[in-house]
């Protein structure tokens, strides 16, 4: 079921004309690509007997992995061996979300996801991408960024940014996965909100002062309240502008009741919800887009 409106359509298209659109990436946009969360926390709690009830929350499970090895990285190195022999999907696909997405004139792309897909979309298209990571503990005080540059290299449709809030598989360090992870992530961001080093002003302005698209994320989920309520809406532009998220029906016995529910919920948040997959969104989305253009 389709809840944006023409209008909602519209005002999207138009805010991507304008470059003043800013998508945010979560894991469901990698359905089909790599594992799922869930399946590796599962598998990872019967490997390693995992005591608890909640198998199949990744953090937890994977915050029991690193207490019981003594070595927080332990559970990274996994993560990271899983990500080695992942083959590229075809980004040319036409309901292919990363191939969407890199054909739209936008210099800034933000996600929370460790891998590559998003770079790998936009190379595709010959453009001319740099990945950023967000600075949130210590050991990566020092990594290179082009917003460190005297020049102050501003991200363009032709090299944009692929910026990841929650670090890459390449820089182990960088990681939020465990718990505690993101209780320090959380802490630190919040804490340190001057320290330009930790999300460079020119990614603050794209979560404030553009619509966010936020795709392969499920709003029922606490990680993307979370996410959302402590991260963005402590940018208080964020708040003026529609923000549109693509999502599942609720898995519920009454998922007419929690749609209207969620899109109540989120609407005061100025937040549209697409109701379908990312691959769905993505079909409608280059169509849309193509017909709008010409």
């Amino acid at each position: 079921m389709n809840t944006l409106t023409e209008k909602d359509w519209g005002t999207l298209l138009g805010t991507i004309e304008d470059g003043e659109c800013t998508p945010f990436l979560g894991a469901g946009i990698n359905d089909g690509i790599l594992p799922k969360g869930a399946d590796i926390a599962t598998r990872w709690a019967k490997e390693h007997n995992y005591p608890l009830e909640d198998c199949a929350d990744l953090a937890r499970v994977a915050q029991f992995l690193a207490v019981d090895r003594g070595d927080g990285i332990f559970p990274k190195r996994e993560i990271r061996k899983l990500f080695r022999n992942v083959a590229m999907p075809n980004f040319h696909a036409p309901n292919d979300p990363h191939g969407v997405l890199a054909e739209l004139p936008l210099s800034i792309y933000l996600t929370t996801n460790y891998d590559n897909l998003m770079v790998g979309a936009l190379k595709s298209r010959r453009r001319e991408p740099h990945r950023e990571l967000c600075r949130w503990n210590n050991a990566l005080k020092n990594c290179p960024s082009i917003f460190d540059s005297p020049s102050g290299s501003e991200p363009t449709p032709a090299n944009p940014v692929v910026f990841h809030l929650h670090g890459h598989v390449d820089e182990i360090d960088s990681m939020v996965l465990t718990e505690d992870d993101y209780l320090d992530f959380l802490v630190n961001i919040s804490t340190n909100r001057n320290d330009r080093k930790l999300i460079p002003a020119r990614i603050e302005k794209a979560m404030s002062r553009a619509s966010l698209l936020f795709i392969g994320y499920r709003l029922s989920d606490w990680s993307f309240r979370v996410l959302f309520r402590g991260l963005v809406c402590s940018l208080e532009g964020s708040l003026r502008r529609a923000n549109v998220a693509v999502q599942l029906l609720p898995d519920v016995a009454q998922p007419v009741s929690a749609q209207a529910y969620l899109n109540k919920y989120f609407g005061d948040m100025k937040i549209r919800v697409y109701w379908g997959t990312a691959k769905e969104f993505a079909l409608e989305l280059r169509e849309r887009w193509r017909k709008f253009k010409q």
